[in-house]
């Protein structure tokens, strides 16, 4: 059966003003890399790091070498046209970034450890790498995080919301993340520009490290907060603000709204008040133990 013929469409009827900016504004970036191609990028890179994600094999070192150099001259392409500020020396960054491999490889190793230690449902250290969305979208920080430290714009934020619409985590890459970083379940994680977190920290579903203020004039601002080490924070709780400070070997439970710095080994939750056996409002306990006490 042949396919139905399209209906004429006559561009004559089209705005001449309107075809004039969509033809200009290809015109200013004819070459600039989409993002799938940046997305097949990280794919690849991540395969590289990670055989489980590589559809490649490889007979000799020589055939691995050569694949990685072809991923090098790509990021060098993209680089010398990326919109925005152009990078002063794509060369230079490229070698850059792929000496920081081994230590970002390094890193995901210990997240991986981190979140198979951390769930009881983990039967290996394979099945966080194959299956898990949390080492998805942290692989994708890592690696993204390293490529804004070098000053790459645009690139490193496609990467990071590949991974956020593959794993429904949404990670800035310009946040800084500790080792040991575990990620559980996952999805609605919202980890904003300016957040610091630790060593040790996990992080359930639904968990927002957001801004106080949206306002465009505190872009330069930490709007962010701050998570110190071996902190954990349980699914759906909110912690916003650039001075907010959550002390290390802390416990934030589930659901709880906080905008204000608590001390380190505090123990943040919400508690029901029962009358007549209904559940009629909550209040926020706010438990501080000594240390090994929680």
């Amino acid at each position: 059966m042949s396919e139905p013929i399209p209906p004429k469409f006559d561009l004559k009827s089209m705005d001449e003003a309107f075809l004039r900016k969509l033809y200009q504004s290809h015109q200013a970036c004819p070459t600039c890399p989409s993002p799938a191609e940046v997305s097949q990028f990280f794919t690849k890179l991540l395969g590289t790091l990670f055989p489980d994600f590589s559809h490649d094999s490889f007979s000799t070192l020589e055939e691995f070498e050569h694949h990685l150099k072809v991923l090098q001259g790509e990021l060098e392409e993209m680089l010398k046209h990326v919109p925005g500020k152009k990078s002063a020396n794509p060369k230079e960054i490229v070698n850059q970034f792929f000496e920081s491999l081994p230590v970002i490889h390094q890193r995901l190793e210990h997240d991986v450890i981190a979140m198979f230690q951390g769930d009881p449902a983990a039967k290996s250290e394979a099945e966080v790498i194959r299956t898990y969305p949390g080492f998805y979208a942290i692989a994708a920080y890592r690696l993204a995080h390293e490529l804004h430290s070098l000053g790459v714009e645009d690139i490193p934020r496609v990467i990071t919301e590949h991974a956020h619409s593959k794993t429904g985590i949404d990670i800035h890459p310009a946040s800084k993340i500790g080792e040991h970083f575990c990620i559980d379940h996952g999805t609605g994680i919202v980890i904003g520009e300016t957040t610091v977190i630790g060593n040790h920290v996990k992080i359930y579903q639904g968990v927002t490290l957001g801004a106080l203020s949206v306002d465009k004039s505190d872009a330069e601002k930490k709007r962010h907060p701050t998570i110190e080490d071996h902190v954990v924070i349980y699914a759906g709780a909110t912690i916003l603000g650039g001075e907010t400070i959550i002390g290390h070997d802390s416990v934030i439970g589930g659901n709880v709204w906080l905008t204000r710095s608590v001390p380190s080994y505090s123990k943040i939750y919400y508690q029901a008040k029962m009358y007549n056996g209904d559940t009629e409002e909550t209040d926020l306990v706010v438990y501080r133990a000594g240390k090994n006490q929680l």
